[in-house]
């Protein structure tokens, strides 16, 4: 049996005007729809797996502790330092509404999307967007791509707003194909450096400057030893994603291990690199690949060593420690034997639970009427 047809075979391209009326074979037809059938199951799979992902956040005129008793105005992301982690997968269509309960104007830039299409959504005061103005709300809207270590942060006054005023937070996309490096992961810790110059501590609207000098260093907000351990255990393989949130350059040294750079900027590297100290600077992203097989209490520092005081005091900084599991810690020496223990301060719980949007307590500041 024939059909009188033009033989375009359903795929953009391959059809041409004008064509003369042929005489095709039904089994062609047949075979055609076989292909366009073959297409369509590869490709919807991909897209079902994309899901709309709907937020509300808010700033905040916050106070936080940085560490003993230095104290510093912030304007924080739903009244943490960091932000909420908002972990997504790739594809996703993300949609974050932001009120502004500040007395000063902002926005949000999504540091590393790609915002294809959507380029009035990447939050930069006077070129994609006016300002959110005290009181307003401003909704954003974009794909989540490309995948990786990715964050969120003010783009108004930059110098003050995320210097030194706290507005940073994560933004973790996971992969539609993770690399087989990554399936071996059993605890992700984000870690996000900045600094602080005391004397703007009380003066919201001023500071970050030339001139400024830094005399407090944070991870996550706090410095140590206010910071907490990395608890791991033998076999573990943890995977630490450092972001650069504030304007210095950061040489953290990791003592007991040598580690994968496997990641920059959130793309994987060609070729790996093995090192035991890692350099990045503002706006980086690097990933860390540790096998935990040397257990013991080792430390995790910068190697900038003016990044390691507080204020005019040595040991503190941009320090913290990774504890194995098995390994006591109650030897008289050690400065952490009685501390307390607070989880999720590097977001390692909550990457583990489904996609979402996370506040952690530990970071959410005294709120300022």
């Amino acid at each position: 049996m024939f059909l009188n047809m033009h033989h375009e075979c359903m795929f953009p391209g391959r059809a041409k005007a004008a064509q003369p009326t042929k005489i095709i074979p039904i089994a062609c037809r047949s075979q055609c729809r076989g292909l366009a059938l073959l297409f369509l199951t590869a490709v919807l799979p991909v897209i079902a797996r994309a899901e709309k992902r709907e937020f509300d956040m808010t700033i905040e005129d916050t106070e936080i502790n940085l560490v003993e008793q230095q104290k510093f105005h912030t304007f924080a992301f739903d009244g943490q330092v960091p932000g909420p982690l908002i972990h997504v997968k790739e594809g996703d269509e993300v949609i974050v509404h932001v009120n502004n309960l500040t007395t000063l104007p902002h926005t949000i830039h999504w540091h590393g999307v790609l915002q294809r299409g959507t380029w009035q959504s990447d939050g930069v005061r006077d070129v994609t967007q006016a300002a959110i103005q005290p009181g307003d709300t401003y909704t954003y809207k974009f794909i989540a791509e490309p995948s990786g270590t990715l964050w969120y942060h003010c783009h108004v006054n930059v110098n003050e707003h995320v210097a030194m005023r706290g507005m940073w937070g994560p933004l973790i996309i996971d992969p539609k194909n993770p690399l087989p490096i990554e399936k071996t992961v059993t605890k992700n810790y984000i870690m996000m450096f900045s600094s602080w110059v005391s004397k703007w501590a009380d003066k919201p609207g001023y500071g970050g400057v030339p001139g400024d000098e830094p005399d407090y260093f944070t991870v996550n907000g706090k410095a140590f030893p206010d910071t907490q351990p990395l608890r791991v255990d033998p076999g573990d393989v943890i995977r630490i994603r450092l972001i650069g949130a504030g304007d210095g350059l950061h040489s953290i040294h990791i003592h007991g291990t040598v580690f994968q750079i496997v990641f920059k900027d959130g793309r994987p590297l060609a070729s790996p690199v093995l090192a035991d100290t890692v350099l990045f600077g503002p706006g980086e992203r690097k990933d860390l690949i540790i096998k935990c097989d040397n257990p013991g209490r080792w430390m995790v520092h910068d190697h900038i060593d003016s990044h390691t005081v507080n204020g005019q005091k040595p040991m503190g900084g941009m320090m913290t420690v990774i504890e194995y599991n098995n390994v006591k810690r109650d030897d008289s020496f050690y400065i952490w034997r009685n501390k307390q223990f607070v989880p999720d301060f590097y977001y390692e719980e909550s990457m583990k639970k489904p996609y979402g949007k996370y506040d952690a307590p530990g970071f959410k500041g005294k709120a300022i009427q």
